[in-house]
């Protein structure tokens, strides 16, 4: 048998990625490149023409309005005071591993508190949701529907008050292969929440195949082909072929998630989920995830903590 070319594929080792950003000065070189990739533009009045001012890290004055900038100013590093190596770092820690890191083994890794390891880890989850967000599916789609939560006493399932209800969709190319997946989490599995869902998440003339679940007739609703298939409550994927994809990507989410994490917050499970849809959209380019989310970021507005709340922890 034939090696998997994305599994086996050589990625970014951590001898490669000190090589390139194991110091300040390289890691500010490679934000300034990513950012102005075809020389500095000022962010108040498109200049060109600029001048360099010395402090803790350098500001860029623009020649034309005098304004000043820095490299992180109105974007997700905004008023960091960490290193950027630390920054850079933590991008290499949630992108190359396939089961992800919690925050608080992010916070050891970068030698920081738990506090602020949970601010680095949010804001660069939060940068991987926005980038997402408005990248709809296409062609073929399966969905089904999925739940995160603690074993708490009472009703279990759907309906379970205890769980947290997300979508879970895979778009496959002609070959049947999974190119990309949408990670959702709703209010509830209703038919008018499938509704604006489909209409935000699917392309036009895109097939949808869901089980009997009576809410996706609101898929067919927003105007896209839906094929319903029933099948039994086999847990094992190769026995429910119509649904062999987006069971097994499920199953990859929960036992990661549940490898990784000792407690999870379902008020920041979007984000969770986020992460590693993130790394599977890319999965393919392992070796460029760093300049990825880099470029990303950069792009991202502003998140202070007041925004991300914060307010439980992620072990």
């Amino acid at each position: 048998m034939s090696k998997n070319k994305v599994q086996f594929q050589k990625g970014l080792s951590l001898t490669d990625f000190l090589k390139d950003y194991g110091s300040e000065e390289q890691c500010f070189e490679a934000l300034v490149n990513l950012r102005w990739p075809t020389g500095f533009e000022c962010p108040k009045c498109k200049g060109k023409a600029h001048c360099c001012l010395k402090s803790q890290r350098p500001l860029f004055q623009c020649n034309t309005c005098n304004s000043q900038t820095s490299i992180t100013a109105g974007t997700i590093y905004h008023s960091t005071k960490l290193p950027l190596t630390k920054w850079f770092l933590a991008m290499y820690l949630m992108t190359q591993s396939k089961n992800g890191i919690s925050q608080l083994a992010l916070a050891r890794q970068l030698g920081v508190s738990s506090n602020t390891g949970a601010m680095v880890y949010h804001k660069l989850a939060q940068t991987m949701l926005e980038r997402d967000m408005d990248k709809p599916l296409s062609h073929t789609v399966e969905i089904d529907d999925a739940y995160w939560g603690g074993k708490k006493k009472g009703k279990r399932g759907r309906g379970s008050k205890n769980k947290t209800p997300f979508i879970a969709a895979v778009e496959k190319n002609e070959a049947g292969q999974p190119q990309f997946i949408k990670l959702h989490v709703v209010n509830g599995f209703k038919k008018r929440e499938l509704k604006q869902w489909a209409e935000k998440n699917l392309q036009v003339g895109t097939a949808v195949i869901s089980d009997g679940l009576s809410c996706f007739r609101g898929i067919q609703e927003a105007g896209h082909e839906h094929k319903v298939c029933i099948i039994g409550n086999s847990r094992n994927p190769q026995k429910t072929p119509p649904f062999n994809w987006v069971n097994t990507i499920l199953g990859n989410l929960k036992t990661a998630l549940a490898g990784t994490f000792h407690k999870l917050s379902s008020a920041h499970l979007p984000r969770h989920l986020a992460i590693f849809q993130y790394r599977f959209n890319r999965r393919f380019v392992l070796g460029d995830m760093i300049k990825r989310l880099g470029f990303v970021a950069l792009r991202t507005l502003p998140m202070p903590g007041r925004l991300l709340k914060l307010t439980e922890p992620h072990w």
